[in-house]
């Protein structure tokens, strides 16, 4: 296999534990605070990573816009939104609501990236997957939990926020040396959820830091999160935005098989039917198409 496909697996095995460490660190943790000190906590080798390697700092103003607003759509509200939500529904469901990241990514490379259009064949994988959805939708209805509701509209709207994030960055930021990317996303990120996470779930110190919680916030901080970053990046800059987001199909799958049997989730038909659906439409906006050969006349430039 190529570096980027083994990347590709990498970042898909351990994306997809991330999730269950998060449904375990809140049960001690508030979502917001949890969130913004496992991505202080990331961006400490980061920056000693930086120092190490002497890379130079970028020096242009829109590589420091990029940078900044991508560290905010990815960390603060993207991460924020999806702790938020887990807090509220299950590892598997959130996983695989968050399987429509390629969705949006789609649209939005058509719209800024010339090589990434759409085809009828991807528009009907996104028709298909957005049936899924709401087949996932029709099962939360019911659940005890009164903000499963608002819970999957959370993991929608971080979806959509990290397809954006992606796609700016595949468009302008794909000079952007991958460390500095990551470093300078996590502190822009972290910042405005420390802030809102104190204001409104209290004094970290008083937190209940359970052995458990410091188990998935340093799991979360040094294995989900610093050097698995400087490879997306990194992955990014050799792959289209749409193939790298499809990362997200692999979680989903390591996702929904560790809720199960670590935390013993249940899935109805209607989940698991939407799950297809949200599945087999990401595939079907992603799959090659081998382009027929052109006769050979045509192509030595001859014909009638």
């Amino acid at each position: 296999m190529k570096r980027p496909t083994l990347v590709w697996i990498l970042l898909g095995l351990i994306w997809g534990s991330t999730w269950l460490f998060i449904k375990l660190g809140l049960e001690d943790l508030p979502p917001l605070t949890f969130a913004g000190i496992r991505f202080l906590v990331a961006s400490i080798p980061l920056v000693f990573l930086l120092l190490a390697r002497r890379r130079s700092m970028p020096r242009h103003a829109r590589d420091w816009g990029i940078m900044i607003a991508t560290g905010i759509a990815t960390f603060s509200i993207c991460y924020g939104l999806i702790f938020w939500g887990e807090n509220h529904i299950s590892v598997g469901l959130t996983s695989v609501l968050y399987t429509t990241q390629p969705l949006f990514g789609l649209f939005l490379a058509h719209v800024l990236l010339r090589d990434e259009p759409i085809t009828v064949r991807r528009l009907g994988g996104v028709l298909l997957g957005i049936g899924g959805v709401v087949l996932l939708f029709s099962h939360q209805l019911s659940a005890k939990d009164p903000l499963a509701l608002a819970g999957m509209c959370a993991i929608l709207v971080s979806a959509l926020a990290a397809a954006i994030a992606v796609v700016l960055i595949k468009r302008w930021g794909a000079s952007i040396d991958p460390t500095w990317l990551a470093c300078v996303q996590m502190v822009a990120g972290f910042i405005p959820l420390l802030v809102l996470g104190v204001a409104l779930e209290g004094n970290p110190f008083r937190f209940h830091w359970t052995p458990l919680a410091w188990t998935a916030l340093f799991y979360l901080a040094f294995v989900g999160s610093a050097l698995p970053f400087v490879l997306y990046y990194w992955l990014l800059q050799r792959m289209e935005a749409t193939k790298v987001q499809l990362i997200a199909l692999l979680c989903t799958v390591i996702a929904v098989f560790l809720g199960g049997i670590v935390l013993h989730e249940a899935l109805d038909w209607r989940t698991a039917l939407g799950a297809v659906g949200v599945l087999v439409g990401l595939v079907a906006t992603t799959w090659p198409v081998r382009r027929r050969a052109e006769p050979k006349a045509a192509q030595e430039g001859g014909g009638s």
